[in-house]
C-alpha cells in the first residue's frame, strides 16, 4: 500500500452505512413522534367529547341551579371520568366556588384562573402542559332555561403519562429489529464498499510499484470511467517525470512560502466562520467572497509557477516559431486590454514607426507584452496613460512599453524580474498580482532572444524597452 492511513473501505462503508441507517433512524423517531403526536391529539378529544356529554347532562338536568348540589349518577360520571383519565374534575359555579371536586379537596373554595373567566364567557379552552404531562380543558355548562347563560364551568385535568409509557413500550419492542436491520445493512454496506474500492486498490499497488522506480508499470485501469481518466492522466505524466523533476523541485522552493498567505487567510476567515453561532447572512456572504478571492489569487499563483517550469531550457524546442506581423499584434492586445485601462480610467496609446515581421512564438510573446501593458495598467494613476511603441532596424524590433504610473523604487528595480518579487506587496495584492508576470515576461523575450531593460522614477513612471532579433535561429542543445 501506499501508506499507513486508513484504507477508504472503511469511510466508504461507513457513509453507505450512514446513508442507509440515517433515513431508517429518521423514519423511525418521526413514526414515534406521529404515533405520540396522534395519542395525544386522540385523547384530547377523548376527554373533550366526555365532558361535553358531562355538561350537556348537567344542563338537562338543571345541576347548577338544583337546591341541592347532589346528583348520585352525575357525580358517579364524574368520578368514573376522572378515574379513567387518571385526572381530577372541579365544577365552578358562577360565583367563582367550587360546588364539586372528585379530589373532596376544594369544595366551598373559590377557583379562578384565566381559563374558567374564558369559561364563563363561552370559550372552552384547553392546554397542554408538556413538562406535567397533563391536560387542561375547561368547558361551560348552560342554564336550562335559557342556553345563552351560563351558570358553571368544568375544569379537567387529565394525565398523559400512560401514553409517552406506551410510546416506550412499542420503542423497546422494536429495538431488536432496528438492530437487526443496522446489522443487516452494516454488512451489506460493507461489502459494497470492498468490491467498489477494489479497482482503487489495484491502482494504488500500481502506483506504489511506480513510487519505487518502476516506471514502465502497467498502471491501465478501466473499471470505472474515473480509474480509467486518472490511469491514463497518471501514464501521461510518467513519459515527462524525468524531464520535468528539476523544474518541480524548483516549484516546489518557490511556491511553499508564497502559498502561506493565502492559505492562512483562508484558514483564519473560515475558523471564524465556524467559531460564530447564527452568522448573518450578509457577514457570511463577505467571508465567503473573500475565501474565493484567495482561492482565485492560490490558483493564479498556479498556473503563473507552472508556465514558469514549461519555460526551462529544454521548452525552447516546444516554441512554435512563424512569421507575426508585430503592428497587428500590439493592436489586438491593447484592444483587449482597453476594457480594464477604462476601468482604471487609464489611456492606451499605440505608435508604430514601421510595418514589422519577425519570426516569434505568437502566443508566447502575446503573453510578454500583455503582462508588461496589463501591469503599466495596475500600477498607474487615475487619469494616467499607457503608450506602446513599436520600431525596428534590419536586424532587430523594438518595443517600449511607457507609463505614467507610480513607479519603481531604485533599490527594487534590479529586482523586479525574480520570481515572486514585489515592489509593493499591499497593491499588489489589492490588484491581483501574483510577484510573477515579470519573470514570466522575461522568460519569453530570453526564449526569443531577445533583452528586456527597464527605466523608472517613482512619481514619474516606468518604461520598459524590449529587443527581439527579427529573424529566429534556434540555440545549439549543448555547449560544452
Amino acid at each position: 500500500m501506499l501508506g499507513a492511513g486508513v484504507s477508504m473501505k472503511l469511510p466508504l462503508g461507513a457513509a453507505l452505512i450512514m446513508a442507509a441507517v440515517l433515513p431508517m433512524l429518521l423514519q423511525a423517531m418521526v413514526l414515534f413522534g406521529s404515533f405520540n403526536q396522534i395519542q395525544l391529539e386522540a385523547r384530547s378529544m377523548e376527554i373533550q367529547n366526555q365532558c361535553n356529554i358531562l355538561s350537556s347532562r348537567m344542563t338537562r338536568s338543571g345541576y347548577m341551579t338544583a337546591e341541592k348540589k347532589t346528583n348520585i349518577m352525575l357525580d358517579d360520571q364524574m368520578q368514573t371520568i376522572a378515574d379513567l383519565y387518571n385526572g381530577r374534575i372541579v365544577i365552578v359555579n358562577s360565583g367563582f366556588r367550587v360546588i364539586a371536586d372528585t379530589f373532596n379537596l376544594a369544595n366551598g373554595k373559590y377557583y379562578v384562573s384565566e381559563e374558567v373567566m374564558k369559561c364563563f364567557k363561552g370559550e372552552s379552552t384547553s392546554r397542554y402542559n408538556k413538562e406535567m404531562s397533563y391536560f387542561a380543558n375547561t368547558i361551560p355548562i348552560y342554564d336550562s332555561a335559557n342556553e345563552k347563560n351560563i351558570n358553571g364551568a368544568i375544569v379537567v385535568t387529565a394525565s398523559t403519562e400512560h401514553i409517552f409509557l406506551l410510546t416506550e413500550q412499542i420503542l423497546e419492542r422494536n429495538q431488536l429489529f432496528f438492530i437487526s436491520m443496522v446489522l443487516v445493512t452494516a454488512l451489506i454496506s460493507l461489502i459494497a464498499a470492498y468490491f467498489f474500492a477494489r479497482p482503487f486498490t489495484r491502482l494504488s499497488n500500481a502506483f506504489e510499484r511506480v513510487s519505487q522506480g518502476d516506471f514502465d508499470a502497467d498502471i491501465t485501469e478501466d473499471a470505472y470511467r474515473e480509474t480509467r481518466q486518472l490511469s491514463q492522466a497518471v501514464q501521461k505524466s510518467l513519459t515527462k517525470l524525468k524531464a520535468m523533476d528539476q523544474s518541480r523541485q524548483e516549484f516546489v522552493s518557490n511556491v511553499s512560502h508564497e502559498l502561506k498567505t493565502p492559505i492562512t487567510s483562508i484558514r483564519v476567515l473560515a475558523d471564524s466562520l465556524i467559531g460564530m453561532e447564527e452568522v448573518p447572512v450578509e457577514l457570511y456572504r463577505e467571508f465567503m467572497s473573500d475565501i474565493s478571492d484567495e482561492i482565485d489569487r492560490e490558483n493564479q499563483i498556479i498556473e503563473d509557477l507552472l508556465m514558469l517550469v514549461k519555460m526551462d531550457k529544454s521548452a525552447e524546442s516546444q516554441m512554435n516559431i512563424e512569421p507575426v506581423k508585430i503592428n497587428a499584434e500590439l493592436e489586438l492586445i491593447l484592444k483587449r486590454l482597453r476594457p480594464i485601462a477604462k476601468r482604471g480610467n487609464v489611456e492606451l496609446i499605440l505608435e508604430s514607426m514601421r510595418e514589422v515581421t519577425a519570426d516569434a512564438d505568437r502566443v508566447k510573446l502575446s503573453l510578454a507584452i500583455t503582462n508588461l501593458v496589463e501591469n503599466a495598467i495596475k500600477y498607474n494613476v487615475d487619469s494616467g496613460w499607457v503608450r506602446v511603441t513599436l520600431d525596428a532596424d534590419h536586424k532587430y524590433f523594438y518595443i517600449k512599453v511607457m507609463d505614467s504610473g507610480i513607479g519603481i523604487p531604485e533599490d527594487c528595480v534590479d529586482h523586479i524580474f525574480e520570481r515572486f518579487f514585489r515592489v509593493d506587496k499591499a497593491r499588489s495584492r489589492e490588484v491581483g498580482g501574483t510577484g510573477l508576470g515579470l519573470s514570466i515576461t522575461k522568460n519569453v523575450i530570453q526564449m526569443h532572444q531577445g533583452v528586456i531593460d527597464v527605466d523608472s522614477a517613482p512619481g514619474e513612471g516606468t518604461t520598459f524597452s524590449v529587443r527581439i532579433p527579427l529573424n529566429y535561429v534556434a540555440r545549439q542543445e549543448a555547449r560544452t
